[in-house]
């Protein structure tokens, strides 16, 4: 202890508390290396929530004195990683986040002994729209969702009934295509009694209306149909012919386009045929007739016509027979009908345009040279093209394959693809970076700041230098005579002669001026009271 507090004596106050801040700084320092290390790393709970949501959820995580952070003006709740699926559950355990809108749950947070029917009717509506929201929000490219719907109020004694409506409000990431959006028609239709798709109006957040809703009829819809089949269709063949030429010429050095021609045209054929050749006999009818009539000589009389009278009488007569044979035959001749629909969305013509670029190597200076491709390679390639989109000459299908020079060139060649050993997520890296940058930090604090301060502090203090007096009455700077001291001695690298000779001159000045010094001490020691009344006029004079 008397070690100690030697130490601390010898130290002074002024050491003391320049010790006691350089401590603080490094405690504080290392306390918050140590805190941002040990501190759980916080990952988004919810993003893009209303701040009725927000703050449902928040409620719930300090109720649960759970720590959190939140971001984006409320959007955004960080929690720590651990903890995100746990709460996550709870959460849709208490029906939350609601997404700004109010589902089948009313009911639970309701009387219904105490309502009307008015009051049940305008909660079904409600319930029925937040339900359809949540729906269309769990697609892929929607973030929010609005719905409204008008359902016409059914009168008694009323024959024509008006349709139902309904309108939509889409916030999306990117652009919707035309058959997403007709999938959210029929979505919200088939949710909805007595809706149809065409009574749906759909609008983006910027106000781009993606359905007219206005009861489009039967043909429009069918011509909207047939030139989504045809897009889709385009799509599909770019898409494989992109695939094959890609795995050729290399990813991003292609450009492919599809054009097809589609006959929207609907054709109904209905043939009928008969076979002359092929007879069946169906029915055959028969008839057959005779009769035999007798003429008499002489005039008719009276007598002659009563019963009973001599036939024979008047002379003799005539006889005549009659035979009638009729035969009627039908017959069953062979019928084929046939009806040929032939639907509309049938392709007339294809043309295929594919763009490569040519081949880049590198020179001797590591520069990528272009070269163009064979005309054989691009042969190749516009077969495999034909065979990919199904080519046919008979229809007057073309396929062209150029090869340019792109006006981007590729920054170099394509780099090898190597298995990792670690795969890290954008978080990780993150946090690998923000702890090299607190390390590197404190590294630097260390280096520059504490380590000269630890220095100078634990350098024990110089004796001060005593005063040196010149002739005239003057004080001499000792570091300044010394400076010149040093100024006057030799540089190292002098040869060894002149330092030699320098050191003898030295040693007799130094004779000299020892006698000196003796014969003036001498003369002092012989005549005291002249060197004192010397001596006063001197200090009387400096005065």
């Amino acid at each position: 202890m008397k070690a100690i507090a030697e130490l601390l004596k010898t130290l002074g106050p002024t050491r003391l508390a320049a010790m006691g801040a350089v401590a603080a700084v490094l405690i504080g320092i290392f306390a918050t290396i140590i805190f941002r290390i040990t501190a759980p790393q916080l990952v988004p709970l919810y993003t893009d929530l209303t701040l009725e949501d927000s703050s449902a959820v928040i409620s719930q995580l300090e109720s649960q004195a759970i720590p959190h952070e939140i971001r984006d003006e409320g959007a955004t709740i960080l929690v720590p990683g651990d903890d995100v699926f746990r709460l996550r559950i709870r959460l849709a355990e208490q029906g939350l986040p609601t997404g700004g809108s109010m589902g089948y749950e009313i009911f639970d947070k309701t009387d219904t002994l105490g309502s009307t029917s008015f009051v049940q009717n305008i909660n079904h509506l409600r319930a029925l729209e937040g339900e359809l929201a949540r729906t269309i929000r769990s697609i892929g490219r929607i973030v929010t969702a609005r719905v409204h719907l008008v359902m016409p109020e059914r009168q008694l004694f009323q024959r024509d009934r008006q349709q139902p409506s309904a309108s939509i409000v889409l916030k999306v990431r990117g652009a919707l295509d035309p058959g997403q959006v007709r999938a959210i028609q029929h979505l919200v239709a088939t949710a909805v009694e007595g809706l149809s798709p065409q009574y749906i109006s759909i609008v983006d957040e910027s106000g781009r209306l993606l359905a007219s809703g206005a009861g489009d009829d039967g043909e429009s819809a069918l011509a909207t149909s047939l030139q989504e089949k045809t897009q889709m269709m385009e799509a599909r063949l770019r898409q494989q012919v992109e695939e094959i030429v890609d795995s050729v010429v290399g990813i991003g050095r292609s450009r492919v386009r599809v054009a097809a021609e589609v006959d929207y045209n609907r054709i109904t054929e209905t043939q009928e045929s008969y076979d002359p050749e092929s007879q069946v006999v169906r029915s055959t009818q028969t008839k057959e007739e005779n009769s035999s009539t007798l003429g008499r000589q002489g005039g008719v009389t009276a007598g002659n016509q009563l019963p009973g009278a001599d036939g024979g009488q008047g002379g003799a007569g005539n006889r005549d027979v009659t035979n009638l044979n009729e035969e009627i035959v039908n017959y069953e001749i062979s019928k084929s009908t046939k009806t040929e629909v032939i639907e509309a969305g049938g392709v007339k013509r294809l043309s295929v345009a594919v763009l490569v670029d040519g081949v880049y190597s590198p020179n001797g200076n590591g520069e990528l040279v272009y070269e163009p491709r064979s005309a054989e390679e691009l042969e190749r390639i516009a077969t495999l093209v034909r065979s990919a989109v199904g080519f046919s000459k008979a229809r007057g299908d073309t396929v062209e394959v150029v090869n340019l020079r792109f006006a981007e060139a590729p920054d170099s060649l394509p780099p090898e693809v190597e298995a990792s050993l670690f795969d890290f997520t954008r978080a990780d890296v993150m946090r690998f970076i923000e702890l090299g940058v607190l390390l590197l930090v404190a590294l630097l604090l260390s280096l520059f700041v504490l380590r000269p301060l630890m220095k100078k502090m634990l350098t024990p203090e110089e004796p001060a230098q005593p005063m040196l007096v010149g002739a005239d009455g003057r004080p001499i700077d000792a570091m300044a005579m010394a400076d010149t001291q040093q100024q006057m001695l030799p540089e190292p690298e002098v040869e060894r002669e002149h330092r030699i000779q320098w050191l003898e001159e030295a040693q007799a000045e130094g004779a000299v001026q020892v006698a000196t010094i003796t014969k003036v001490g001498e003369m002092i020691e012989d005549y005291p009271k002249e060197a004192v009344s010397i001596i006063r006029s001197w200090l009387n004079e400096a005065a």
